[in-house]
Order: C-alpha cells, then sequence, then structure tokens
C-alpha cells in the first residue's frame, strides 16, 4: 500500500512537473508588435510564422504602409517599423534628440516596383521609356496609342482609350521607390512632384496599400499603376518592361532586381541607399532595398534579445525563402555587414 501511494504521489510530482515545465515555456514566449511597409507584407508574414516556433517570439505586424512604420516606430507605439523609403537625416536626428538614442536601419529583402496595366486586347508585354511613364503620371500622355508608347511597342495594336492612372493614397514606401526612379529620369518630374512615400499626384485615382492599387487595376479597363511585383504576380496582372539607364528594356525578375543591387559598389555604413536607375546589362530600374526600423536601445532586455535573434534569422536562414515570394536575397557583402550591427541593439 505505502509502494502504491508513493507511485502514485511520484506519477503526480511529475505531470505537476510537466505542466509546470509547459506553463514556464508559455511564459518565456516574447511578444513584439511592428507596423508598416506593405511592400514586404507577404514575406513578413511568412518570416514571423516560421520564427515563432524557432525563437519562441510572437510577432504581431499590421501593414499599413512605410508612412505608418515610420510614424509608429519613432511614436514608440510599436517595437519595430517597416520601410521602403529610408528613413531622412531630419526623422533620425528628432528621434535621437528626444529618446537619447538612434534607430538602425536593417534591410531584408530586395524588390521592385513595377508598371502594372490592364489594357483590353493586348497580350504582349509592353515596353515603357522613362520619359512615357513620367508623361503618364503627369497626365500629359493621356491615350494608350501615344506616339510616345507606340514608339516602344511596335507592332502591338493599341487602342485609343483613355488612360487611368491609379496611385497610392496613403504613405508608401512604394511610391517613394517610384517617384525616386521618376524624379531621376524626369526633370519635369522632380521639379513638380519630387520624391516621398506621399505626393500631390498631378493626375488618377487613389488606393490604400499595394492590395487597394492591384483591386482597382484588375477591374478599371484602361488603368496603369503601380505596385510590388508579387502583387502583379499573385493578383495575375499584366506587368511591363522599363527600359533602363543602359537603353535596354528590362522587365522585374529575381536576377534584374539582383542585378540593380549589383551595380551598387558601395553600401553606406547606416544602409540608407536608392538603388533605382542603375546602369548595367539585365538591371531592372525601378529596385529597392526594404528596411525594419529598430530602436538601438529598448527597457526590456527580452524584447531586445527577441529582435536580434529574429534580424540575425532574417538575414541568414530567412533568406532561403525570400525568392518563392519574388523578393530577391540580400547580397552577402551587406549581410555580413548588418550582423555586425545587430550586436549595438541592447
Amino acid at each position: 500500500m505505502a509502494s502504491y501511494s508513493f507511485k502514485l504521489l511520484s506519477r503526480t510530482f511529475g505531470l505537476a512537473s510537466l505542466s509546470l515545465v509547459s506553463a514556464c515555456s508559455l511564459a518565456a514566449q516574447t511578444n513584439l508588435t511592428g507596423a508598416g511597409a506593405t511592400f514586404p507584407a507577404p514575406i513578413y508574414q511568412k518570416w514571423f510564422s516560421e520564427y515563432q516556433s524557432v525563437g519562441n517570439v510572437e510577432i504581431n505586424y499590421q501593414p499599413n504602409g512605410s508612412g505608418g512604420g515610420i510614424k509608429s516606430v519613432t511614436e514608440g507605439t510599436v517595437d519595430f517599423g517597416a520601410s521602403d523609403m529610408p528613413m531622412t537625416d531630419e526623422q533620425l536626428k528628432a528621434f535621437k534628440e528626444k529618446n537619447g538614442y538612434g534607430i538602425l536601419l536593417f534591410p531584408t529583402v530586395l524588390g521592385a516596383a513595377v508598371p502594372t496595366y490592364h489594357v483590353p486586347g493586348v497580350t504582349q508585354d509592353l515596353k515603357f521609356t522613362p520619359q512615357a511613364l513620367a508623361g503618364i503620371f503627369l497626365g500629359k500622355i493621356t491615350t494608350w496609342n501615344d506616339p510616345q508608347i507606340a514608339k516602344a511597342n511596335p507592332g502591338v495594336k493599341l487602342p485609343s482609350g483613355k488612360i487611368v492612372v491609379v496611385h497610392r493614397s496613403d504613405g508608401s514606401g512604394t511610391t517613394f521607390c517610384w517617384t525616386d526612379y521618376l524624379s531621376k529620369v524626369s526633370p519635369e518630374w522632380s521639379s513638380k512632384v519630387g520624391r516621398n512615400s506621399s505626393v500631390s499626384w498631378p493626375t488618377g485615382l487613389g488606393a490604400k496599400g499595394n492590395d487597394g492599387v492591384a483591386g482597382i487595376l484588375k477591374q478599371q479597363e484602361g488603368s496603369i499603376g503601380y505596385v510590388e511585383l508579387i502583387y502583379a504576380v499573385k493578383n495575375h496582372l499584366s506587368y511591363g518592361q522599363v527600359q533602363n539607364k543602359s537603353g535596354e528594356f528590362v522587365k522585374a525578375s529575381l536576377a534584374s532586381v539582383t542585378a540593380a543591387a549589383a551595380a551598387v559598389k558601395d553600401m553606406p555604413s547606416d544602409f540608407r541607399i536608392s538603388i533605382t536607375d542603375q546602369a548595367g546589362k539585365g538591371v531592372y530600374p525601378i529596385s529597392t532595398y526594404t528596411w525594419l526600423l529598430v530602436p538601438a536601445k529598448t527597457s526590456d532586455a527580452n524584447k531586445a534579445k527577441a529582435l536580434a535573434g529574429f534580424l540575425k534569422w532574417a538575414v541568414t536562414t530567412g533568406q532561403g525563402s525570400v525568392e518563392a515570394l519574388q523578393y530577391a536575397k540580400l547580397p552577402k557583402a551587406v549581410v555580413a555587414s548588418e550582423q555586425k550591427q545587430i550586436a549595438l541593439i541592447k
């Protein structure tokens, strides 16, 4: 009887111990919140889901646009932000003066903004010169059979219908990439509109998020807009070739975006760089990095450790899953530099 009681007690104690271990494991999970760019949202959601089991970290992310990401991280309402537009000197200075420490930028993947269109009767990939794209978004080229478009597309039967321009209505890193490119190739665009995450558009309809723009393009005949490559692919939208600085018409792809990154030989130490309008064979000219924005210090040591751990995983192991979602991998030299900067998170 005493032996039976001892065995029962041992079993009960063992179950209690397992329950305690389980409870401790659950309690040890760190929760992080982030917000920002829709451009990399598909790969981020995949990463966050995968990393939950790897690092025992739950990451909640709100894809509310790059402008929202910068605002949220600078106001301290999230643990990290995300943007396809590098933060400006003024933004970084203001944050550091207020908090006593800075924000670190970490490139995560490379992508492309592509000219997407819905033109009835046109099944070929259309070719766009820099001048044609600037003219369309300035509202100066208004029909699909305009000579500026027709000249680059010999043999294509272009309709005479009106062009309906579609653009982002929210603060967007995709918009920054697009307008940064247009500012480099068109002096008129640069002086009248400029580059930013949100601009005063000369013409067109606005929509929120890459998904919002894609939705209008699918419905509106005669429309043209810009979205991140994965959104064009997953929504089965037509997207065209763009003439690069070397005069070559190139369609966005993993190879052509990688070529754009490779064309830039000097990466600044803070990783703030524009890679639009690069010259070189096979270079897609509207390519960009996208960044996570991480405060250098946090009052929660567990969160600092979790952020550092996730970043190390994302720029190494995580790169193995980016190409399936139409993003290009980070160059090896950039990964090596980032791993050094991750150590600055405290």
